[in-house]
């Protein structure tokens, strides 16, 4: 299926892997739903139709904004939702690219598999436990030095956003891929992104329901430290800890049950 939006096509320049500034966000420029998926849909379509392709590095944020007509907040909004699905790469103060890799397995026909089948959130709890454990274990055995820059850079992200859920979750997502990653296993970093994937599609519709994001920005801090200091058991205990916190928090995330439906089925047994 193709997503056609009739815009004006962005700039494109080839093949070169960098990222997009991440420019202070100004209360009056906040991002429009509409508008951000209006720039999700734009890029999509130009990489189905071949325009844009592995590598290819996407127009400067100024530029590609007035070119869509699109406030710089919902371009960024729209940037940072395909960056956490493993669609762009953004590198800051370089550019915006086509990812090039890790390659996913199939996640249109997992999440067609999970709707199908109904997979439920502990059976994915369940398989994060399992893979991403043993990956940040690898990751403190194997990670090298751009690997631990990566992840140092999205900490200190995860802790500027932590009043900010919906990029918070961006740059947790991204955080996660880095040390897939820096596990040297492009196999389990390639189950570990269809999964992740999977995930974040799901999440971000609940994120701005969390209360309190700044236990979780301390363990992805001390998950870097442990990996950083080539310590494969504590990195392992680490993640398998934070993992189990976040099922327990992303649990709460969850929408209750309106009052008014209780209400109303008392009014009807009077």
């Amino acid at each position: 299926m193709v997503f056609g939006v009739n815009l004006i096509l962005p700039c494109i320049s080839g093949n070169v892997r960098k990222c997009l500034p991440s420019m202070p966000r100004k209360k009056q420029d906040l991002p429009d739903t509409h508008r951000t998926m209006q720039v999700v849909n734009h890029l999509r379509s130009l990489i189905e139709n071949g325009t844009l392709k592995p590598g290819d590095k996407i127009s400067p944020e100024r530029e590609f904004a007035i070119s869509l007509n699109v406030s710089r907040a919902s371009l960024r909004t729209g940037i940072g939702y395909l960056a956490a699905m493993g669609v762009l790469k953004v590198r800051h103060g370089i550019g915006t690219f086509v990812t090039d890799g890790p390659a996913e397995f199939g996640k249109a026909s997992f999440s067609l598999m999970g709707a199908l089948h109904g997979f439920k959130s502990w059976q994915m709890f369940e398989a994060r436990l399992i893979l991403e454990s043993n990956l940040a274990a690898l990751a403190a055995e194997r990670g090298k030095e751009e690997h631990h820059i990566a992840l140092a850079e999205e900490v200190a992200e995860i802790f500027a956003s932590v009043n900010r859920p919906a990029d918070f979750l961006i740059h947790d997502v991204l955080f996660h891929r880095i040390l897939s990653q820096a596990s040297g296993n492009p196999i389990l970093a390639a189950l570990m992104e269809t999964v992740t994937s999977a995930l974040y599609d799901k999440r971000r519709k609940t994120v701005e329901r969390s209360t309190d994001l700044s236990e979780s920005a301390e363990m992805h801090r001390l998950i870097y430290h442990a990996v950083r200091a080539k310590n494969p058991a504590e990195a392992q205990k680490l993640m398998e800890q934070h993992l189990r916190m976040a099922q327990t928090a992303q649990g709460m995330e969850r929408p209750t049950a309106r009052k008014v439906t209780k209400a109303a089925a008392g009014s009807k047994s009077l």
